[in-house]
Order: C-alpha cells, then sequence, then structure tokens
C-alpha cells in the first residue's frame, strides 16, 4: 500500500484541531470552558507548592530585605495564608512606579506587606492610605515599615474601609489617587471598587484580589456569600465600559481594572 506522507495527520485530528480555534475565537461570546492548558495547569492556576511556581519566585522575585523579613513574619502567623503572594505585590509596586504613583489606597491591610511594598516604590511626598479594621495585625508590620524608611509614607485607618473611603470623597479627594488594591472582605467588593472608581483618576489602576476565590467563583454554592459576591463583580468587571481589565493567574486571581 501507499505510504503515508511525513506530515499529513489524521482527517480526524485536522478537523478536530481546526474546530479548537473556532472554540478559542467564539470561546468568550459563547461563554464555554477553556481548554486548561491556556495557562499550563489543570486548575487554570499554579498551585502554591509547584516547582513551576519555585521556579517564577527563584527568577523574578527581587524582594527588598525587610520586605522578606515581614513575609516570614507573617508566614509564622495562624492567619498567614491571609497574605498577598510576594510575586503578586512585586507586580503591584511594578505598576504603581511604572505610572509614577503619588497616591495609594490599600483596603485590607493585614500585617502590611503590600503596604510596605507599594511605600518602598513612591516617592518621599507619596502617600498610602491604608484602611484596616484590625491594629493588632498592622502592628506586626508597623516596626518594619521603620526600619525601611517608610513609615511616613503609610497612614494606617483602624475603620471600616468604606468610613474612610466615604471620608475621602467627602474631602474633595476624588479622582487624586493614582491606584487602588482591594483585599477585604468579599462581601463589600463592589462597594469598595465603585468608591474606589470615584477616588481614582484617569488612567489609574484598581487591583482586585483574590477574584478567583480558590475557584469556588465557577461555582459558588448558595450559602457562600464571598463566592458569589466576587463572582457577581467579575460579570460586571467584563462588562464595564468605563475600565479596560485583564484577569490575571497570579496568587488567588488578580484583576487590574484601568480606569478610562
Amino acid at each position: 500500500g501507499s505510504k503515508m506522507p511525513l506530515l499529513s495527520v489524521p482527517k480526524e485530528v485536522a478537523v478536530g484541531t481546526a474546530m479548537l480555534g473556532v472554540a478559542f475565537a467564539t470561546g468568550v461570546l459563547a461563554g464555554k470552558r477553556y481548554p486548561s492548558f491556556i495557562f499550563g495547569t489543570p486548575s487554570g492556576k499554579i498551585d502554591k507548592n509547584s516547582p513551576l511556581r519555585q521556579y517564577i519566585l527563584d527568577h523574578s522575585l527581587r524582594e527588598h530585605p525587610i520586605l522578606k523579613k515581614l513575609r516570614l513574619l507573617t508566614a509564622d502567623h495562624p492567619h498567614g495564608r491571609m497574605m498577598v503572594s510576594c510575586e503578586e505585590a512585586q507586580l503591584m509596586a511594578n505598576l504603581a512606579k511604572l505610572i509614577k504613583a503619588k497616591k495609594v489606597i490599600e483596603i485590607g491591610v493585614f500585617t502590611g506587606y503590600n503596604a510596605l511594598s507599594m511605600a518602598l516604590v513612591l516617592p518621599s511626598d507619596g502617600r498610602v492610605i491604608a484602611c484596616d479594621i484590625n491594629e493588632d495585625y498592622a502592628k506586626i508590620g508597623r516596626p518594619l515599615w521603620k526600619e525601611a524608611g517608610v513609615e511616613h509614607k503609610i497612614d494606617l485607618r483602624i475603620k471600616p474601609a468604606i468610613q474612610t473611603l466615604d471620608e475621602l470623597l467627602a474631602n474633595g479627594e476624588a479622582e487624586t489617587f493614582d491606584f487602588a488594591f482591594i483585599d477585604a472582605d468579599k462581601e463589600s467588593y463592589n462597594e469598595y471598587y465603585e468608591k474606589c472608581f470615584h477616588l481614582i483618576k484617569k488612567g489609574g489602576i484598581i487591583a482586585i484580589d483574590n477574584v478567583f476565590w480558590n475557584g469556588k467563583v465557577l461555582k459558588p454554592r448558595k450559602d457562600d456569600l464571598a463566592a458569589q459576591s466576587i463572582h457577581r463583580l467579575n460579570e460586571k468587571l467584563l462588562r464595564d465600559a468605563r475600565v479596560n481589565i485583564s484577569m490575571l493567574p497570579v496568587g488567588d486571581g488578580v484583576t487590574l481594572a484601568f480606569k478610562l
């Protein structure tokens, strides 16, 4: 019999490949699920303990020694997993530097790793308005903010973040901030986003953390208000014509909204 040409593929495979291309093109409109290999891992995000994540850290993390000190200190805390991932904090700091940010809002401070990361790249007259309701966590980071010489750049406000955001708006500070990072109670995410939107100037960035909520956004349970809240905001952001967005598989998922 005749030999099959070296470069030919069975018809079914060729058709299947072509259809996969169509699936990619129409996936957004049809709302279909994407093949897992888009992100290179079955879950769609890189596992915290995977060799690939370690490779990412080994080949991209440029962590200030005092940031590292705070990260290790936080890792020993019973709620240490609440800390933003170090590669994500580095991305936020790089973006803040890129847009020459001077005024930053952070909603959800925990021990202050991301606040410190931001303060380190802001100019000497730059400010991070850091919102949290728990001073005990922030007390862990405060001595290290001082050690890094940036404590004067971090304005810690211990009260419900909505209250602080309303005060800033009432103070005439609308459209004066460059960057906002939202990482607090998930049920209030939409309210935080809307208030930050009014505080951020055009060309500014709002970063929303935990947009995957450990994969629970795929099928939010009725009793999981956090997953439902994040999923609703994710759907809203997709259609929000006031911003351009990128949802990234960094940490537990982060969406960057660029104000138009």
